[in-house]
């Protein structure tokens, strides 16, 4: 597979790094240019053949990577005589793509992923376009993506709207693969934008995609964002998440852990966030750890509510999440219940089943899904069904006195450490990993 790099952008908010003798992609962080961070990555995952895109103070590029033979690859270049849009340049180099798809990246943008995969869910679905989309820390000022349960675009919302509804954190990269038949869509004349002129039509034939990772992937198009970059990736942070290695992961029950316990939350009003959830959150995300959220929902099976209503009441919890800088890389849930004889019951999920705590289904599903070690995994969650859980998993566990605080009872087991509430218990996991323990 071919990438293209539109690396045009003047990057006026990073001034205070380029001074205006840079283009935007050269701006140093940790000791590289952005772009020869992104052709690192991409030769990493045998991406060797790589068209750049120029424009304002292009030839500083060409300068520093020539052909691309002293970085082992071989980089040829298109130069904008005027801004041509997000999109325009692909009109004018079909001939370098003489594959059925490529890779489209902008030159603000750090990543480490595992670009096989990627392109394995591209072919899979036989999109037209693939978005690289995942969580963000920020996603209530984000363009975001909606998508259907099998990963298909149905919907754009720009971060200009006002959102008077719970959402999903699912927010474009601005990493792409897409099919060469999009160049023939484009008007060689004139700007043209990706989102709005390309995407926004080809997603009506139900072949966009978002492809939704826990990867590292982080606009750098600020000066505060480049520093916070360069701290995650002196600190290994950045690298550790590409998901061809194995990942450290935190799992989290939802109910009395992340928010209050109020009995069976099935109503959008009775889930309320914990005290300090969200700054504990953003622990996870600013550290190696996965944050994955597995928790049993016999609402379900219950009849008190169905499957699109315990996920409205989850993007209520993203949402609330997003808002304090926090983010879930996952979210599992377990709608059965065993026992029958409930009014209004839900007889389809009134049925045993393997991903209901203290089985370990959930679990086993995301460990698969984000290739999780286990065995350097922990649980926090507030009952000894959890720590059962974790158990039967091989998983370290901290039980947080919030909620039933481990008075439920249920099972006969002890956690590895116990703590006031998840702040507590996050903090816990860092340290035994700093120590080594």
């Amino acid at each position: 597979m071919k990438a293209v790099i539109m690396a045009g952008g003047k990057g006026t908010r990073l001034h205070e790094l380029t001074n205006d003798e840079i283009p935007k992609p050269m701006a140093m962080m940790a000791g590289k240019p952005i772009l020869e961070w992104q052709v690192e990555c991409l030769n990493r995952n045998s991406v060797t053949e790589i068209c750049i895109v120029i424009g304002h103070l292009g030839e500083r590029i060409k300068e520093h990577f020539g052909d691309g033979s002293n970085f082992c690859v071989s980089i040829s270049y298109f130069s904008e005589d005027k801004p041509m849009g997000t999109a325009g340049a692909l009109a004018h180099i079909k001939d370098f793509i003489t594959e059925p798809h490529f890779l489209l990246v902008f030159g603000d943008v750090i990543f480490d992923i595992d670009v096989q995969r990627m392109e394995s869910f591209h072919l899979e679905k036989n999109a037209l376009a693939t978005l690289f989309v995942h969580p963000n820390s920020h996603p209530f000022d984000s363009d975001l993506v909606v998508l259907d349960a099998n990963g298909c675009v149905t919907g754009f919302d720009s971060k200009a709207n006002t959102r008077d509804y719970w959402y999903d954190n699912i927010v474009n990269a601005g990493f792409y693969i897409l099919s060469r038949e999009i160049c023939d869509t484009i008007a060689p004349v004139g700007k043209t934008d990706l989102e709005k002129d390309v995407l926004f039509a080809a997603y009506r034939q139900n072949r966009v995609y978002g492809y939704i990772s826990s990867e590292y992937i982080k606009d750098v198009g600020t000066v505060g964002r480049i520093r916070d970059t360069e701290s995650d990736i002196i600190g290994g942070v950045v690298a550790a998440k590409n998901l061809s290695l194995k990942q450290r992961c935190i799992f989290l029950d939802r109910d009395g852990t992340i928010n209050e316990d109020r009995g069976l939350i099935y109503k959008l009003d009775d889930f309320v966030l914990e005290e300090n959830a969200a700054e504990a959150i953003r622990l996870i995300n600013r550290s190696r750890y996965l944050a994955v959220v597995v928790t049993n929902q016999p609402v379900v099976a219950r009849g008190l509510c169905g499957i699109d209503g315990v996920d409205e009441i989850n993007r209520k919890m993203s949402t609330l999440l997003g808002e304090g800088g926090a983010y879930l890389d996952h979210v599992e849930f377990c709608p059965h219940h065993p026992d029958k004889g409930y009014p209004e019951e839900n007889p389809a999920y009134k049925v045993p089943c393997d991903c209901r705590k203290p089985g370990i289904g959930m679990i086993s599903k995301a460990a698969h899904y984000m290739n999780v070690d286990l065995s350097a995994s922990w649980m926090i969650g507030d009952t000894t069904r959890d720590i059962q859980t974790a158990k039967n998993a091989g998983l370290r566990c901290v039980l947080v006195r919030t909620g039933e605080g481990g008075k439920d009872g249920m099972y006969d087991v002890l956690p590895d450490f116990e703590a006031e509430n998840l702040l507590e218990a996050v903090r816990i996991v860092l340290e035994n990993e700093r120590d080594g323990t």
